[in-house]
């Protein structure tokens, strides 16, 4: 190891930036307060999603030691990366920890495992291994998960697939660990806590949310056609538009669905809450990748608005359908959907294609193994 253990214990620094960052590093900050005598985690937070991520560290009661608060007004992606970089190379300079984790594939994973490897701190990337092919598609998150797994020492793959993404990229297979899915923890114990039951008098509706910078402008206007085209289809069914905070996103929102009697826009949803919604729908339209797991988990029909997933499991068993953006495409599979479902109901038990609810400890281990051996 680069550096000394503090009385035993293995110093791990988690980066959260994104909101999806933090559903999936919460869990593991979280498993490792309850091993005090091997771990002592840390978590920075870099300001992006603030309003979201604030809501969602709230509701598991975790909080950050540092803030490095990057974000400003109209700041693009060389801001971000530079800003990250810079606020937590100052911050491993001072701290020093023996492990860095970052997740996925955001501006901030980027800048941590940078951060990371310029200081010679070990790298664990949760959730590596995810691919689509296409590099400018998801933009730019697939080039950062690439970026990503060239730096990382520990690679924390959520599936088979990832992992055999990672062997063909000449990753070594005993720095590759199949954890399962961190979604899937956050999403047990936010069930086991507060157990989710569909909303009452809306037992036929659809959850809608759309943010990709691949779909921004016309995509965007097409893809919102095309649900408002379903609506027209079906008039028994309503929607519930959880909206982004990007105000590229939230404009056309408002400007496309605001006053339809059948739509309802609301702001971002809690993480409880909004995997309540998801539990009561019929039919869930996303081009969110974390969203994609949450309804694959519930056995949720989806459609996936984009023309690649680097999540194939989400597709096994023909309740998820990649429809990409076409308005008519999105109405007519949507359609044949909404009446393969004609009763919203909870599925009787959780999908196990992406994990068990035990990826944090697979994590915890791993790490430890490494560190001690």
């Amino acid at each position: 190891m680069d550096h000394q253990l503090t009385m035993g214990k293995i110093r791990i620094t988690s980066i959260i930036g994104t909101r999806p960052e933090a559903i999936k590093l919460v869990p593991v900050i979280l498993a490792a307060r309850k091993r005090p005598d091997q771990f002592q985690v840390s978590v920075v937070r870099t300001g992006q999603h603030r309003g979201l991520v604030d809501q969602l560290m709230d509701e598991f009661g975790v909080y950050a030691d540092d803030d490095l608060r990057v974000m400003q007004s109209k700041q693009d992606l060389n801001y971000v990366l530079t800003e990250c970089l810079r606020g937590l190379s100052e911050l491993f300079a001072r701290r020093r920890p023996d492990w860095v984790l970052v997740q996925g594939d955001t501006m901030s994973t980027v800048a941590g495992a940078l951060a990371g490897f310029y200081h010679h701190i070990n790298v664990g990337h949760v959730e590596a291994g995810l691919r689509t092919g296409d590099r400018r598609s998801p933009f730019p998150e697939e080039v950062n998960r690439s970026i990503a797994t060239r730096l990382a020492d520990l690679h924390f793959a959520p599936t088979e697939q990832a992992r055999r993404n990672l062997l063909l990229e000449s990753i070594a297979d005993e720095d590759i660990v199949v954890t399962g899915n961190t979604v899937v923890d956050a999403l047990v114990e936010t069930l086991g806590r507060s157990p989710s039951r569909p909303i009452a008098g809306r037992c036929r509706y659809i959850v809608f949310t759309a943010h990709r910078r691949e779909n921004l402008g016309s995509v965007l206007h097409d893809i919102c056609d095309g649900l408002i085209i379903l609506l027209e289809r079906n008039r028994d069914v309503r929607a519930i538009v959880p909206m982004h905070p990007n105000p590229s996103v939230r404009d056309v929102l408002i400007r496309r669905f605001g006053g339809h009697d059948r739509i309802v826009l609301r702001e971002a949803l809690g993480y409880t809450e909004f995997l309540n919604t998801l539990n009561g729908a019929s039919l869930v339209l996303t081009d969110s990748g974390g969203v994609q797991e949450e309804c694959a988990v519930l056995e949720k029909p989806m459609l996936i608005l984009r023309e690649h997933t680097e999540r194939p499991e989400a597709l096994d068993g023909g309740r998820a359908l990649l429809v990409g953006t076409n308005s008519h495409r999105i109405a007519d599979v949507g359609s044949f959907l909404l009446g393969e479902s004609k009763a919203c109901r909870a599925a009787p038990s959780l999908s196990t294609k992406f994990g068990d609810g035990t990826a944090s400890t697979r994590i915890l281990d791993a790490v430890l193994s490494r560190t001690k051996a």
